[in-house]
């Protein structure tokens, strides 16, 4: 098993006054040639967003892009005619393509928009572009790892990479088995809330760790936890 860590305080940040910016890999004004990808994981950004305030138009091209509200409301719009408003429960998954414009706000004048933002790799590049909003809350199972995008029609959402998202959210401590679903990759854990021990590490809020080079390995979680996990190709 080889791994790499990635700790909360480690990441990149910026405060753009209405934006609050951390990235875990390199992005925009943040570089760091240790820390430019894991795989086909590229870019994994936590934003806090202020009440009305956001991401004017702006374009993406051949990236698969991912993103999960924490909290608030995130609202979306682009150049093909999607407009829609997602809260925790919903993820947006846009597959860019050839090209693709489009904007992201928060849709609340009064509440803080909290969100993860992912940016994959595609196995091809220069596809039609496609975006699309999945409710998965039926998919969220208390105290285990729920699979929320596949590759193979075992889930709604999709990407254009052989890449398998799982979440968790655990009121009590247990110990799971994760299991690679193809070989070569690797899976990237992101702590989003409480604390885990792993390859005999302990990562708490917000560390990250990528995982490679085992067909499987435990995760022991506590009380309190919410974990998104990314395996992608290495």
């Amino acid at each position: 098993m080889k791994k790499v860590i990635d700790r909360a305080s480690s990441r990149g940040y910026f405060n753009h006054g209405w934006l609050k910016t951390h990235h875990t890999f390199s992005f925009a004004n943040y570089y760091n040639p240790e820390r430019i990808h894991f795989g086909a994981l590229r870019v994994l950004n936590d934003d806090s967003v202020d009440p009305s305030m956001g991401f004017d138009t702006h374009p993406h091209k051949n990236m698969e892009v991912i993103s999960i509200p924490l909290k608030g409301y995130l609202k979306h719009g682009d150049s093909v005619q999607n407009t829609k408003t997602i809260t925790p429960g919903d993820i947006q998954v846009m597959s860019t393509g050839s090209g693709i414009y489009h904007s992201e706000y928060n849709g609340s004048d009064k509440e803080q928009l909290e969100f993860l933002q992912i940016w994959v790799f595609p196995q091809v590049e220069n596809t039609k572009p496609e975006y699309n909003n999945f409710d998965i809350r039926s998919l969220l199972k208390q105290n285990e790892l729920s699979l929320i995008l596949s590759p193979n029609g075992k889930t709604p959402a999709s990407i254009k990479q052989d890449a398998w998202f799982s979440m968790g959210h655990f009121d009590m401590e247990k110990t799971i088995e994760y299991k690679m679903h193809q070989e070569g990759n690797g899976v990237y854990i992101f702590v989003i809330e409480g604390e885990i021990t792993v390859a005999e590490e302990r990562l708490s809020k917000r560390d990250g760790i990528g995982i490679w080079d085992t067909k499987s390995f435990p995760i022991h979680i506590s009380k309190g936890t919410q974990l998104l996990l990314m395996e992608v190709p290495m």
